[in-house]
Formats: C-alpha cells, structure tokens, sequence
C-alpha cells in the first residue's frame, strides 16, 4: 500500500502546486540579534488538531550557512502533514559567538515551539529535530544538553541525524571555534549518552572524512546500550552529506541526489514507525 504522505507529494506534484512560503517568526533575540524560525505547514486555524512537528538545523561548520538551507527539507516535511520549521542561529565568529550560543540557540527554537504549540498547531510531545552535520550536533546536543532548567524541555521527540558532527572529542575544529571556553569532548554528545534519550535515525556515508562511521557508531551503540532506540543506516560508497567516494568530501558537499533521495525516504519510514506521519 502507498503511505498516504507519497500519495500527497504526488498529487502535489502533479498539479503543480507551488509550496506556500514560511511564516516568520522570531523565537529569541540573545544579545539583541533576532532569530528567526521559518514555520511551514498550515496555520493552526486551518488545523482539525495538533500536528507533529519537526525542526530542521542546517550545517555549515558552526560558522556557515543560513536557515534557507534548510527550506527544501522543511517544505518535505510540511508536505507529508507535520509542521516544519528551518531554524536560524547563531555562526560562531571565533570571538564572541562559538558553537555554545548555537546550542543555546537550538534548544531555545523547540522550547518556544512548545511554548506555543497551541498557536502553532503543534502537538508539544510530538516534536523531532533533524540535522545534518553541525546541526546535526545542534539536534543532538539539545537532547544531550537539555537539562538546564530554562522552561519548557529543549529535548526532542525524535531525531533524524545526517552525516552527524556526533563524536567531536579532538575535533581540531570545533575546539578552535570554542577556544577556551569549554573543551571539545565536554559538548559530544557520543560521551554524554544516558537512558531516556529519543529515538534516533542515523543516516551516514561509510568513508565519510568529516564526521567518520566509526565516532557515529560509537554514539550509537552507545544509544542502544543505554536503552534508546538508535537505528544507523550506513549507504556504502559515499562520503560527508553522501558525496561518493573518490570525490573530496571536506569542502563544498557534493551529494549524489539518488542517494540523498533515498536517504530522505528513508526519514520518512522512521518518522511513519514513531507516529509522526500516517
């Protein structure tokens, strides 16, 4: 049987509907910089009930990119029902804002979802959060990191994690970035895995030179030997964001669209076998 969500992507296809543009909304504003969460799906006015939802972080090293990277995903997601939504934050600028203010960022964004899930339309105990790379260590860090006490839980429902920046201890990089506030392993999540963490997706390249197999492995066992679910899916042949082996994966990405398509059906199945779609 075709799942209801590739029978409205069809359709939508097919009729040639142009996907809406995001509602904007500013989800915190650290130090008097807005930032911004792009919601796409229907308003909650236009809702029978609440919807899951998912956040989407974008990549780029911590100090690259920009929440419109994230839009064609987000747009997937709002497709198949949820209400998606590309999160800004903050780049580290190697002076004041390191990879900490991201974090804080990312954890911010899921509490003023459920902070306004009513408004939004949002079941609040039904929320994921999906990275790639850096934002994949956003997503995971706000389920690692949550318990800071701000208000409503950062930690989300679900996770979808891609090529994740998941084991970072000695990551030269990442504690340049950082400098002396904290140390590298302190935020890695591979070594802060306990019980009661969300199910997780890991959807990974086996030669992958940025974020290698082997540290997201690591977290995954982990994940399991902890009593949480953590499903890996390793695609043989091809490196960071699914650049194929024999092509320099630490630069600009250069994924293999049949891979990374079916990496994203692959989201879709996870998704439908946790009751985020139907």
């Amino acid at each position: 049987m075709i799942p209801h969500y590739a029978l409205v992507i069809a359709a939508t296809i097919a009729l040639g509907i142009q996907a809406p543009e995001p509602r904007v909304h500013v989800f915190a504003s650290p130090g008097g910089v807005d930032l911004k969460a792009y919601v796409f799906g229907p308003a909650a006015s236009e809702a029978a009930e609440p919807r899951p939802a998912i956040v989407v972080f974008h990549g780029g090293g911590w100090a690259q990119g920009d929440a419109e990277w994230a839009f064609p995903r987000a747009r997937h997601f709002a497709e198949l029902g949820m209400v998606a939504i590309a999160a800004q934050y903050r780049l580290s600028d190697q002076k004041a804002i390191t990879p900490i203010e991201a974090m804080a960022d990312a954890k911010a964004v899921i509490r003023w979802m459920r902070a306004n899930a009513e408004s939004l339309g949002v079941d609040s105990k039904r929320i994921a959060a999906y990275g790639w790379s850096a934002g994949a260590h956003l997503a995971a860090s706000a389920a690692v990191f949550d318990g800071d006490g701000e208000g409503p839980g950062a930690r989300p429902d679900a996770m979808i994690l891609l090529s994740p920046a998941v084991s970072i201890d000695g990551d030269g990089w990442f504690q340049r970035l950082l400098g002396d506030r904290a140390r590298a392993q302190d935020l890695s999540p591979d070594g802060h895995v306990r019980e009661g963490m969300p199910p997780t997706l890991i959807l990974q390249g086996d030669v992958d030179t940025v974020t290698p197999l082997a540290g997201v492995r690591r977290f995954c066992e982990r994940m399991r030997a902890a009593n949480n679910r953590c499903e890996l899916e390793v695609y043989d042949g091809f490196g960071h964001l699914f650049t194929p082996a024999g092509t320099p994966d630490d630069g600009q990405p250069a994924p293999d669209r049949a891979t990374a398509a079916a990496a994203m059906a692959r989201a879709d199945v996870f998704l439908e076998s946790i009751g985020f779609l139907r």
